[in-house]
């Protein structure tokens, strides 16, 4: 029997980050997808200007990825990783690390990006624990951080919504003050000039906490999930720094960032500083099966290798940690990276993608713009009373008319797939400039 493209009852899946009873009243479905574009359940092209939800960086339907998991299904579905392995996950590890940033020579495979931030945190609490330096246990985050929803992340993320229903977290934790400074960055074009002192804050908690009780600091090297925030000139520099002089590892949350997103296979490339261990997943298997990782430098890894040889290094994993269909996926995904160029081909777009973005300065409600790669965000000037109504309310008319966006707070958020054509990007700011100017 055919299964209807509407489902006649909606009420059975509780759905994530969603305003349930809003959506069941007016569901708006999804019912294939094609390179750029969504085909809905009532037949309209809607073009993808959010790669899903920051995760299908080469687009949809592609013919690599969907072979590889065809092809893996019928060959080996599910092989434990706990004590055992199979081909496709070194395979997998041994390719992520090639385009890795020199030194990352290892990656811990999870299935999500929540799970990649909470293995991280682990990580960095057991390397010190074998150091000696058991003393640190401390993990600081960054207000209006994103790291998934698990309690690890939850805890050093920074966005309030996400935090007040869950009681008091992991103790432990604290976070230094978000980059976000409109007064003075407002309508930057890619970094901004002003901000970098706000690093500094590091300073501050680690007199507050005495720094030999911090285990490491957790930070987004762009803050995607809370709207597109920049980092200033020179702010990761200064973390890093401040990190080193007192001993205290750092973390990258590259799940956003990854895989081409900025023009660079990386953040770590494009920025050029190095944290200790960087997360991924989304872009890793172009988000068609779960997947996440981290990658970690050998000094972290090598921490781990001593002891009897027969014991288990690391008390962590997944029952889905290196599934071979996931793995496969992967493999499919690097591979279209690869013969498309993906990994760069951000770059070779971001000033028509810059030129596009601001373009929508001075249309109605428009507060702020900020882009980098192929990354952007416009904030709007909240509804007196209503926050988040005049974003949610533009998502809604984007949609109707055949362009998918993403809000968060009321800042429209834009990351499209990375095979984007010039007249998609003006087609995509074209509908976005007439849905501003509805926008009440």
């Amino acid at each position: 029997m055919q299964i209807p493209a509407r489902p006649n009852d909606l009420a059975s899946f509780w759905m994530p980050f969603t305003a349930n009873r809003q959506f069941k009243k007016a569901p708006r479905l999804f019912v294939a997808a094609d390179r750029m574009h969504y085909r809905t359940d009532d037949g309209r092209s809607v073009l993808d200007g959010t790669a899903g939800l920051w995760c299908c960086n080469a687009g949809h339907n592609r013919p690599k990825i969907v072979e590889a998991i065809r092809r893996q299904a019928g060959e080996l579905d599910y092989a434990p990783a706990f004590q055992m392995g199979h081909p496709k996950a070194f395979e997998f590890a041994n390719r992520l690390v090639a385009i890795a940033p020199d030194g990352f020579d290892h990656v811990f495979f999870t299935n999500s990006g929540s799970e990649s931030a909470d293995t991280a945190l682990k990580m960095a609490l057991a390397y010190h624990r074998i150091r000696g330096e058991a003393q640190r246990t401390r993990l600081i985050g960054r207000e209006r951080g994103y790291h998934g929803v698990n309690f690890g992340g939850m805890s050093v993320g920074g966005i309030g919504g996400n935090r007040k229903m869950f009681g008091q977290l992991l103790p432990g934790v604290d976070h230094i003050r978000h980059t976000h400074d409109p007064a003075r960055n407002a309508f930057s074009r890619g970094q901004p000039e002003h901000g970098a002192e706000f690093a500094d804050e590091l300073e501050r908690l680690c007199a507050l906490h005495d720094p030999s009780t911090i285990a490491a600091v957790i930070v987004e090297p762009m803050a995607g999930s809370t709207g597109v925030l920049i980092p200033p000139k020179g702010y990761l520099e200064r973390l890093r720094a401040i990190c080193d002089k007192h001993g205290i590892l750092l973390i990258f949350d590259e799940v956003i960032t990854g895989f081409g997103r900025l023009g660079t296979p990386f953040a770590v490339d494009h920025f050029g500083v190095r944290p200790d261990l960087f997360t991924i997943a989304k872009g890793m298997t172009n988000g068609v099966v779960p997947m996440g990782g981290v990658f970690v430098t050998g000094k972290v890894h090598d921490a781990f290798m001593s002891g009897p040889e027969y014991m288990i290094e690391f008390g962590h994993g997944y029952t889905y940690s290196g599934n071979p269909i996931a793995c496969a996926a992967g493999i499919g995904t690097l591979d279209t990276y690869a013969e498309e160029g993906l990994l760069t081909r951000g770059a070779e777009l971001a000033e028509y993608w810059a030129d596009a973005l601001h373009s929508l300065r001075g249309l109605p409600h428009v507060i702020d713009i900020r882009n980098l790669g192929l990354i952007g965000a416009i904030e709007l000037e909240p509804i007196p009373g209503d926050p988040t109504k005049r974003a949610f309310s533009c998502f809604l008319d984007a949609f109707e008319h055949g362009l998918l966006i993403r809000t968060t707070g009321d800042i429209i958020a834009l990351s499209p797939p990375l095979i984007i054509e010039k007249p998609q990007i003006d087609e995509l700011f074209g509908k976005l400039a007439d849905v501003l100017k509805r926008a009440a």
